[in-house]
């Protein structure tokens, strides 16, 4: 099986599976005083100094979650409560609905940032809202944008928003779980005041997330309990799994060339689909994440697609494979102004780590087949 799909999940990593069996081992809580209780704790700290460095910040601006949906959870709600609610979250039209299920749900005043045909936040649309911002009737802006969307790849304007919004006394929250390992993140140059993070988009293992937080920025708890994690996210930490996803974002780090690489295969393989098949592919006018490719041929359903590529050995998605276990057009590419018929045609691939050249030319290959039988059959 050619696995096509590490947006959705990435697989572990050797470096991460390691640290995992190591931390396992240990069967103590980071916060006991005793001597395994500080054995876990310094697994538990090197997995913090190893994320830090992974994204250029100071460890103790991090805060371990379960995953992606809970830091995003924590910065939004935290920072809402922390604002006594004075606040207006401008979230943009192509976030993940970690992000916008918890902005709508946070209890304070909401408007949307829209997109271009590219994917990418409108920034002029923004640059106007903020241009006209009534803090007093409107409080503080929040802006919440991902980095990469999970979807297309595309990777959005985040330092150029980030300076937008900071001119206006804003803060920003950026899900930045699909850019870790697979683009340089240096928190100091995105401009923004929250980082969501994610182990097993990286190589590390489900149940791990991260949030980074600048120092200074306004956040409260949404769990209470123990006062772990400077009782920001309170609650016996995963210990192994947050040993997998510090290893998985070390090695994730070093390994942007292999990035490299795979984007100059996934170039390959759409110049193909493109020349055999004239597919549409999305995003391609912007900066993509190297490992993203999002298509669509119109009248080929997505869902037949993705059992097709099934069938002949091939792992695809279509639209968040994480928010929902059925084929749903995706609102991201609506967003982008792509028609209906057209969303619903549209498959992603995503490669990563463990992928190799001839996983693009055999995804090709077999996608092409299945529009050949597709075709067959129409005209039978």
């Amino acid at each position: 099986m050619i696995y096509a799909d590490y947006n959705a999940t990435a697989p572990l990593r050797p470096e991460a599976r390691d640290a995992m069996l190591a931390a396992l081992e240990v069967g103590a809580n980071p916060s006991s005083v005793h001597g395994p209780g500080r054995k876990a704790r310094k697994i538990l700290e090197k997995a913090r100094s190893q994320l830090a460095t992974a994204i250029r910040a100071i460890p103790q601006d991090i805060v371990f979650t379960s995953g992606g949906t809970e830091s995003l959870s924590l910065a939004i709600h935290g920072v809402v409560r922390k604002l006594d609610y004075d606040c207006t979250l401008l979230v943009s039209a192509i976030e993940h609905e970690a992000a916008s299920k918890n902005a709508g749900y946070a209890g304070a005043n909401l408007e949307t940032v829209y997109a271009t045909d590219d994917g990418q936040v409108d920034l002029d649309g923004l640059r106007q809202r903020l241009a006209k911002w009534d803090t007093k009737a409107a409080g503080l802006p929040v802006l919440v944008l991902m980095l990469a969307n999970n979807e297309t790849g595309v990777i959005q304007p985040v330092s150029e928003a980030a300076s937008l919004v900071r001119e206006a006394g804003g803060l920003v929250i950026c899900d930045g779980v699909q850019g870790l390992g697979k683009i340089p993140l240096n928190v100091s140059m995105l401009g923004v005041d929250y980082l969501a993070l994610s182990a097993h988009k990286a190589g590390g293992p489900q149940g791990a997330g991260a949030l980074w937080m600048r120092s200074g920025a306004p956040l409260l708890p949404t769990l209470f309990g123990g006062g772990q994690e400077r009782s920001l996210r309170s609650g016996t930490e995963n210990l192994s799994g947050i040993a997998g996803f510090g290893a998985a974002a070390e090695a994730a780090a070093g390994d942007m060339e292999t990035m490299r690489t795979i984007g100059w295969y996934r170039d390959r393989m759409e110049a193909r689909l493109v020349s055999e098949a004239g597919v549409t592919i999305f995003g391609r006018k912007a900066p993509r994440l190297p490992n993203t490719s999002n298509f669509a041929y119109n009248g080929f359903k997505a869902e037949t697609q993705v059992m097709a590529m099934d069938l002949a050995g091939v792992a695809v998605s279509s639209g968040s494979a994480c928010s929902s276990g059925k084929v749903k057009r995706s609102i991201v590419l609506s967003a982008m102004g792509a028609s209906d018929a057209l969303a619903e045609c549209a498959i992603r691939t995503s490669y990563g780590w463990r992928s190799e050249e001839t996983d693009f030319e055999h995804t090709a290959e077999a996608w092409l087949e299945a529009l050949r039988r597709r075709n067959m059959k129409e005209t039978a």
